[in-house]
């Protein structure tokens, strides 16, 4: 079983990342809060990422208890890589090149990205 997040998946992931570990009623009202979706598909949802070890699940009580299995950026470290190798043929150079050419970037995310080069060719 693929065990990348879909988008939707992605989506409890970060409630989970952001509240931690909790119920899926609780998860449930959480998505309410941006947009309407069923109790029913939100368990099923998180039942399925159980199976495919994106979350853990404490049963021990009545209500069962889920965290995400890998931290935030584990996982967008994965899916980022994972994307560069599909879509870049494995070149970081050719996505940043990609990113800076296609978006307009602020003066402080410019000097940000100055700041990492820099202590990459520190590290060189």
């Amino acid at each position: 079983m693929d065990s990348r997040p879909t988008n939707s998946e992605l989506e409890i992931l970060n409630v989970l990342w952001r509240i931690g570990p909790c119920s899926v009623r609780d998860v449930f009202e959480e998505l309410n809060k941006t947009r309407t979706t069923g109790y029913t598909t939100v368990l099923k949802l998180m039942q399925i990422m159980a199976e495919k070890g994106l979350v853990t699940r404490n049963e021990q009580n009545r209500a069962h208890i889920y965290a995400a299995q890998r931290s935030e950026s584990d996982t967008q470290r994965s899916l980022l890589d994972d994307f560069v190798d599909r879509a870049f043929g494995g070149s970081a150079h050719r996505l940043a090149l990609h990113v800076l050419g296609s978006k307009k970037s602020s003066e402080e995310e410019l000097a940000e990205i100055r700041q990492l080069l820099e202590r990459l060719e520190e590290k060189s």
